[in-house]
């Protein structure tokens, strides 16, 4: 069976002036094309030859030795090379580039970046590519409990978070009350590993745990406080919204902060502001 999108060893089964026929078995059923230029020196009836099967560009089955970029069920980068009335198209190696249709992503793509894609067979028997790529991760990953890793974003939920491409290939899922700053799809972040799910899905933060973290808060909380002339003007007393708008931290990481930076005589705390000594 000639598989699309893969790569497998045909025979070949017939010579012509244009290129040889290859199949699975020898035989003259189920051949697809593989074109003069491509064809091995020394090929003969019967050799066999590694190939990867995609659709030319009039729809047709055919067969090269070229190595593509992505092949079925990878997650791999792509850069795209143009935008059209359908989709994007991406390069992935071979003479036709690949389609990336509009309903395919998640954001909005534009000719010359790179895209985080995997490689499917559309209604059509066509091959395409798609920026949803959650259900190719895969959940083997070799990182454990408070590892560092570096990832992809290529989703974002109001409800759960950031989804996240580790290395590219492992699932991982930074949490919505873990989100700082501004994230966006196709962002690569550098992340904690928080937990590691039964399924094998990885918990991400963006945060050090935090003992670590509060250096790094405090520190940030001093460079709030020298750019705005040594006063902010609400304490850690303020709501939640306001200080994770302004900060960009939780209530409890921006009181451990300031904690730490008036027990080292830092700061002053005063009813509706924090002013630096």
């Amino acid at each position: 069976m000639i598989k699309l999108g893969q790569k497998q060893i045909l025979k070949v089964v017939k010579k012509v002036e244009f290129g040889v026929y290859l199949s699975e078995d020898g035989s003259d059923k189920d051949k697809v094309l593989l074109p003069r230029k491509q064809v091995p020196e020394g090929a003969a009836q019967g050799s066999e030859i590694e190939v990867f099967i995609y659709r030319d560009s009039d729809d047709r089955l055919i067969a090269t030795t070229s190595e593509p970029k992505i092949m079925l069920g990878d997650v791999r980068r792509l850069k795209v090379k143009d935008v059209g009335r359908i989709g994007a198209f991406l390069d992935w190696g071979l003479e036709k580039d690949i389609l990336l249709p509009f309903r395919e992503q998640t954001r909005k793509v534009e000719k010359g970046e790179e895209v985080l894609c995997a490689l499917y067979v559309d209604k059509s028997s066509r091959l395409c590519v798609t920026m949803n790529v959650y259900k190719y991760l895969r959940s083997d990953s070799p990182y454990g409990k408070d590892d560092r890793v570096i990832g992809t974003v290529y989703e974002m939920s109001d409800n759960f978070g950031a989804f996240v491409a580790v290395d590219d290939i492992y699932s991982g899922l930074i949490a919505k009350k873990e989100l700082y700053g501004n994230i966006k799809i196709g962002d690569s972040v550098s992340a904690r590993v928080v937990s590691v799910k039964e399924d094998g899905r990885l918990n991400l933060s963006l945060r050090e745990k935090a003992y670590l973290q509060m250096d790094t808060d405090a520190e940030k909380v001093l460079g709030m406080l020298e750019d705005s002339k040594g006063v902010l003007p609400f304490t850690d007393k303020a709501s939640p919204e306001l200080i994770r708008e302004r900060t960009g931290m939780s209530k409890n990481e921006f009181k451990r902060a300031v904690g730490r930076l008036l027990k080292e005589n830092r700061i002053e705390i005063r009813p509706d502001s924090i002013v630096r000594k």
